[in-house]
């Protein structure tokens, strides 16, 4: 199996995960987000190097009822952007609720001392494992996806010829 590597894309991070050679997700980082797509290439490069990347799987924001609205629109051309600047295939997948999953699999945002408030640096800290677990479920369940279309052979259904969604 080829390394791929999941992006949870937000306006102000974006959630990393990898896929290891089982096509298990697993998270792996959260980065800053630049101020353009061409800025934030820099430090996908580094990870895509690190990792031998062949394809991105990046969240696609749809609403409720799998439109697509102005943020699905800005990430679609983040992705289109950023897989020609790294030369890599980009499929698109579906993100809804993935963030709720991944803070029911984290469970709750840490207390501040003596049971208080939180800081600010524990909701930020927090609020990074949420994007980096968001991002590992975006992308376990395209490898999923994939796996049911290497077993069964024939193409998955919400799928277009190019493994774009």
């Amino acid at each position: 199996m080829s390394r791929w590597l999941g992006v949870d894309l937000g306006e102000r991070r974006i959630g990393i995960a990898v896929a290891d050679v089982n096509g298990r997700a697993t998270p792996l980082t959260t980065l800053r987000r630049a101020r353009t797509p061409a800025d934030d290439v820099a430090a996908l490069q580094r990870i895509v190097a690190t990792e031998c990347v062949e394809r991105l799987v990046v969240g696609l924001p749809l609403d409720l009822g799998g439109g697509e609205g102005e943020q699905a629109r800005r990430t679609r051309a983040w992705a289109d952007e950023i897989g020609r600047r790294l030369g890599l295939p980009v499929a698109l997948r579906d993100e809804r609720l993935t963030s709720h999953v991944a803070e029911s699999r984290l469970g709750p945002m840490p207390r501040g001392r003596s049971g208080g408030p939180p800081t600010a640096a524990q909701r930020d800290r927090y609020r990074a494992r949420v994007d980096r677990e968001a991002a590992a479920i975006i992308l376990q369940d395209e490898l999923d996806a994939a796996a049911v279309v290497d077993a069964s052979g024939a193409p998955h259904t919400d799928a277009d010829p190019e493994g774009r969604r």
